[in-house]
């Protein structure tokens, strides 16, 4: 399959697609969304959204204790920063030399101890109605920050406000927060699955099928079937997220020499791409700098679709289990992947003239024990944990709150995910006290948390 040409469209032909309103579909009105009144000025114009499925362990990355005792301290030793008095892991030595450009969130803490309920808080800013770890996704949850953006702030350039890649994250069941929920399908990231680090890398969501030329766009039939291939699998109504609205964008999207541009990894110089990394995460954060470069609000990069941890793939889960161990796999994996991927992001962002009106949240949904384990390796742990926030308006070389001398416990500042999500929005320069409307017209807060100021710049 490849991507349609709008140059194969007869102008007639899209005029009429345009001119019809998608044949006559309008956006229902189960939902509506009120925003408080704001004078807030963005200080970010995009968010890159790099989430670390699995939960990492703050005390072998950004939050290490060099004099904890036998049992706690890490097995990594830690390393000098471009941020005087902050260390490091050592195996963060690239990390380590752009740390003057980043803040560091080391007391952010909650209480779900298990995957999907704590990644849908990471993902939505708002605790699941239950710890339980078969917690599914639904219609009653909370939107994904991307979509909540998409309702309050939409992008009016041509190009998507939201896009999510390259995997849909499941912990056994599909992990919820990864989409619009409540708010319609209208406001759903642009997902894409394909791999950006494949040669034949293209937008499989975007494509048409070898029989489907554009003429026979015109029939409302064959643009249902077509949209309706691409969310086969979900099992929430249609109608009632909002798939007329879903059949507009994506009509808008396929016509776009816009957004076909902004997903050409192709225009990137071979040197470009080798340094973020031959590899999937590696290629997506490059992805991920050329959509917010083009204009796309928020990008949602997924780590991985798994919460891995057994062997040198998926996410950071790294019990031991199965006479696994943690050290070696994230020596092997995660750590060297992190090092090469997030600094180099960050300096590309820079060269740009990007970095200040691009906010980047590095962050899993929980921490890591303190205590290792009889596998010596770490379980679960949310009391505390880091998030790592960079650029688009948050201070430079700064560690907000402190944990406590095992990592165990918030010491000083502490902050929850609520904040963050808050802060985020506020960021952006949407009132995080702005409400919209659930499926039962209930007005709901888009954050319910408060604005961490001391991380502004």
């Amino acid at each position: 399959m490849s991507l349609i040409d709008p140059s194969c469209i007869p102008r007639r032909t899209a005029l009429q697609i345009g001119g019809l309103g998608m044949f006559g579909l309008t956006m229902p009105k189960l939902l509506r969304a009120v925003e408080q009144p704001s004078a807030k000025v963005a200080r970010a114009k995009s968010v890159i959204f790099l989430y670390q499925f699995g939960g990492p362990s703050h005390l072998d990355t950004f939050d290490p204790k060099p004099n904890a005792p036998d049992g706690v301290r890490s097995h990594y030793g830690v390393i000098d920063t471009s941020a005087p008095g902050t260390q490091i892991c050592d195996r963060l030595p690239e990390m380590a030399r752009v740390m003057h450009d980043v803040t560091l969130v080391r007391s952010v803490h909650h209480t779900m101890k298990n995957h999907n309920p704590a990644a849908y808080y990471a993902l939505t800013g708002h605790a699941p109605p239950l710890d339980d770890i078969r917690l599914r996704d639904s219609q009653e949850l909370f939107p994904a920050y991307g979509s909540v953006v998409d309702r309050m702030a939409p992008n009016a350039n041509g190009l998507p406000t939201f896009v999510a890649f390259p995997h849909v994250m499941r912990d056994g069941e599909i992990t919820p927060g990864q989409h619009a929920s409540f708010l319609g399908k209208g406001h759903d990231p642009l997902l894409v699955t394909a791999d950006p680090n494949d040669r034949r890398f293209a937008l499989p969501e975007l494509s048409l099928p070898g029989n489907l030329t554009a003429d026979r766009l015109q029939d409302r039939r064959e643009i249902q079937k077509l949209v309706n291939q691409q969310i086969k699998g979900l099992d929430q109504s249609a109608a009632a997220r909002g798939l007329d609205a879903y059949y507009e964008k994506t009509l808008g999207m396929l016509n776009s020499s816009k957004v076909r541009e902004a997903f050409n990894l192709e225009a990137e110089s071979p040197s470009t791409r080798d340094k973020y990394g031959r590899t999937t995460y590696g290629q997506s954060c490059l992805l991920a700098r050329r959509l917010v470069e083009s204009g796309v609000k928020f990008v949602n990069v997924y780590f991985a679709n798994n919460i891995g941890g057994r062997k040198a793939e998926g996410g950071w889960d790294t019990h031991g289990s199965d006479n696994t161990r943690m050290y070696p796999i994230l020596s092997e994996y995660q750590l060297p992947l992190t090092d090469q991927t997030l600094p180099t992001l960050i300096k590309d962002l820079k060269e740009r003239g990007l970095f200040d009106q691009t906010l980047i949240v590095w962050m899993g949904e929980f921490g890591r024990t303190p205590r290792l384990n009889k596998n010596v390796s770490r379980d679960h742990w949310p009391q505390c944990f880091t998030a790592l926030l960079a650029g688009g308006g948050v201070k430079r070389g700064y560690v907000h709150g402190t944990s406590d001398k095992q990592g165990a416990y918030p010491d000083k500042d502490p902050v929850q995910l609520d904040d963050l999500t808050a802060t985020i929005y506020e960021l952006m320069g949407i009132n995080p006290q702005s409400e919209f409307h659930d499926k039962l017209n209930r007005p709901l807060p888009i954050s319910g948390g408060q604005v961490v100021t001391g991380v502004m710049a």
